[in-house]
């Protein structure tokens, strides 16, 4: 009996510790971030491709690359370096502003980006997360339409995260402003009168999402997600609006995890271009259709 007992409270133990390594910081959503950190020393590499598609006119298709290395500073703080890539295949199909020609570009990098985050609250220990996450990006290359464009962006993040069932569900909450500073290189050989402004450009983002998921299974999670995302310009005010929502699946070992969602868009509005199939969504910045899969190991 006392060996039972003790095999027993060394499998709960073992158990505590497998599920707190799976939520720290290990990303169940594809789009959304939880408020758990790495633990202190910890280090983790995490690869990121996003597909785009669908503008609803012409054809359009785009790849994201983002390859990150995150460590765990301390027990509460988090900082990371990514390297970013993109590219773009786009045919038939010219919005003035935003896409001058067709293109068809393999993976190019575009970028680099820094990011930091600090934990308040751990959802595991304090009953409810709660953290702060700042990145800053520096890119070459226009996500729209491959073109040579230099772009400074700032995001900052609040992160709210509510464990339920032991675990066995999560629930997370982010709320983002995102502050852009681009300007465009001149492009030769433009159709007559086409719009191609190559001032400098500021522009305001504000986004919020909400997501859940649930463990169906050892190591296995099954959620969904939601994304408003909305932007303001100078010149025009509102610009752009949009909802994303969809489901999502994860996986997570002791050394290595995978999330796949897809987040469609659903509705969205602002500026439109005349060709677009559908004046429900906003496509000119947006697509239709996007599907990431993210892929890490821990070290």
């Amino acid at each position: 009996m006392k060996n039972l007992m003790t095999t027993g409270l060394g499998g709960a133990a073992a158990l505590c510790l497998f599920s707190g390594a799976v939520l720290a910081d290990e990303s169940l959503f594809g789009y959304l971030r939880g408020a758990e950190t790495l633990p202190k020393g910890a280090t983790e590499l995490v690869q990121t491709v996003t597909r785009r598609w669908d503008k609803g006119a012409g054809s359009y298709t785009a790849y994201d690359s983002k390859t990150e290395l995150e460590h765990g500073v301390t027990d509460r703080f988090t900082g990371a370096v990514y390297l970013l890539g993109q590219s773009v295949n786009t045919q038939g199909l010219l919005i003035d502003g935003y896409i001058p020609r067709d293109e068809n570009s393999g993976l190019r990098l575009s970028g680099m980006e820094v990011s930091a985050k600090y934990n308040f609250l751990s959802p595991a220990k304090d009953d409810f997360g709660l953290a702060a996450y700042v990145s800053g990006a520096y890119s070459t290359l226009d996500p729209y339409s491959g073109q040579k464009k230099d772009k400074y962006t700032v995001e900052t993040w609040l992160l709210a995260q509510k464990n339920f069932l032991d675990d066995q569900l999560v629930w997370v909450g982010n709320l983002g402003l995102e502050a852009t500073y681009a300007k465009r290189k001149p492009i030769d050989g433009l159709p007559a009168g086409f719009d191609w402004p190559t001032g400098p450009e500021m522009e305001i983002g504000v986004l919020a999402g909400t997501g859940v998921s649930y463990r169906i299974a050892p190591r296995w999670f099954i959620g969904a997600e939601a994304l408003y995302d909305t932007e303001f310009e100078t010149e025009v005010g509102q610009e752009r609006w949009s909802v994303q929502a969809g489901p999502n699946i994860h996986y997570g070992d002791k050394n290595w995890w995978f999330t796949l969602s897809w987040l469609p868009q659903l509705r969205g509005g602002g500026e439109k271009f005349v060709a677009q199939n559908d004046t429900s969504l906003h496509l000119i910045e947006k697509t239709k259709q996007e599907v990431r899969v993210k892929l890490g190991f821990n070290f």
